[in-house]
């Protein structure tokens, strides 16, 4: 009988397949979707075998709320929160660390040591908690000779090695960053750690983070899980508008086993009205984006909670059919975003980019829906539906607000 792990990666590798038959097959999206869909299939052939990211992942990372000052205390209080906020039950499952976890040197063995007066217990003892709450834990690390905090040492040169601790470790997760390089591309380092993950025979999803610098869209679904396809988001309406955009180019990339990732998100840190970051939400959906939450979980106010809590828009996320969704029409900045999804459906966003109230309207002809079809609409944020709706939907929206909808086709 083959080992576990490997049965586990040949049923994935199933799915996969699947997956791409029903893309292949599919009725969405026309503008949107068909294209996507036949370029989805070439690139499907070369995903690397782990059997992870079928879907986007879903979790949570240090750093966008607490930068370089973490600890073992605020990973396991945030383990507790995402079980009893009810979000671990929605499917957010990784608890990721982010830079300066490590001592800034290596031991006399040459290996990774958990900064002993931050992480007391270390990487092993808090991963053995983690899993207990039924979650997994992620780490960081860097293919360079330091990480960006250069609080912590790379992994550039130590691939091997490195990947053996993490899964020694039980990681479950690795987010591999781009700073302090030996000016190398990234298509040479970061295959190494790729193949070092998977020497080992542990599945660890591997998350590329070198920012887009080289389109690891086009060479990213053999290597990892996932590839950062923009610079880092912040906390505001220009940077994250901006990141959805860039990330739109590469959407006919994306599919089940690897993903575009335009950064992690936003919600909740404060720096958005609560529109601006129901947009941001719902965009990523949309866009088939990882869905990693980076607010303080521990104290969401309960805007927050009802924006990551939305099970309607997760499930669009998380759909099996696996093809992101685009903008398809733009009319300065009213714009509409749509996407096929699984039993012929179709998810849109229309959004009000401006700042004044304003209608947008999306024809059926827009988003790949037959011109004469009657068909029920679902507000996925107001939890109602249209029936017999025909030719065209359209909202009235507040500047940066945005609805999102599911179109059913009798």
């Amino acid at each position: 009988m083959a080992p576990p792990h490997a049965m586990m990666v040949a049923l994935a590798m199933l799915v996969q397949i699947c997956a791409t038959v029903e893309v292949l097959s599919s009725g969405g999206v026309e503008a949107a979707g068909q294209g996507a869909a036949a370029h989805f299939g070439l690139d499907r052939r070369n995903l690397l075998a782990n059997g992870l990211g079928l879907t986007p992942p879903m979790g949570w990372n240090t750093y966008n709320h607490f930068h370089w000052t973490i600890s073992e205390k605020i990973i396991r209080e945030t383990a507790d929160a995402m079980v009893s906020s009810g979000l671990a039950a929605l499917g957010y499952q990784y608890i990721n660390l982010d830079d300066a976890w490590a001592e800034r040197q290596r031991d006399s063995a040459g290996n990774l040591v958990a900064n002993a007066t931050t992480f007391p217990a270390g990487i092993k003892g808090l991963a053995d908690y983690v899993h207990a709450k039924g979650l997994k834990l992620g780490i960081y690390s860097d293919a360079g000779n330091l990480t960006c905090s250069k609080l912590q040492p790379g992994s550039l040169g130590y691939e091997e090695q490195d990947a053996k601790t993490f899964a020694s470790w039980e990681i479950d997760f690795l987010k591999y960053d781009n700073c302090h390089t030996d000016g190398t591309s990234p298509q040479v380092r970061y295959p190494i750690m790729s193949k070092a993950l998977l020497k080992t025979g542990r599945p660890i999803f591997f998350s590329l983070c070198e920012w887009g610098v080289e389109d690891p869209a086009t060479w990213g679904p053999g290597v990892g899980n996932s590839w950062r396809t923009t610079g880092d988001i912040a906390d505001n309406w220009e940077r994250m508008t901006e990141r959805a955009d860039k990330n739109d180019k590469w959407a006919s990339y994306a599919g089940p086993g690897g993903w575009n990732d335009p950064d992690m998100l936003e919600v909740g840190n404060g720096g958005m009205t609560t529109e601006e970051y129901r947009s941001h939400f719902s965009i990523w959906a949309l866009a088939k984006a990882p869905l990693i939450l980076g607010c303080d979980i521990r104290s969401m106010d309960l805007d927050t909670h009802q924006i990551l809590s939305n099970s309607e828009v997760i499930a669009v996320n998380q759909d099996k059919l696996g093809v992101q969704g685009k903008k398809v029409k733009k009319d300065g900045d009213l714009e509409v975003w749509a996407g096929p999804l699984s039993q012929k459906r179709v998810v849109v966003v229309l959004w009000n980019r401006g700042s004044s109230p304003a209608k947008v309207a999306a024809n059926f002809s827009d988003i790949g829906v037959p011109p004469f079809a009657l068909v029920d609409v679902r507000d996925l944020w107001a939890h109602t539906t249209e029936a017999k709706v025909k030719e065209q939907i359209s909202a009235d929206l507040d500047p940066h607000a945005c609805k999102m909808y599911i179109i059913i086709q009798k």
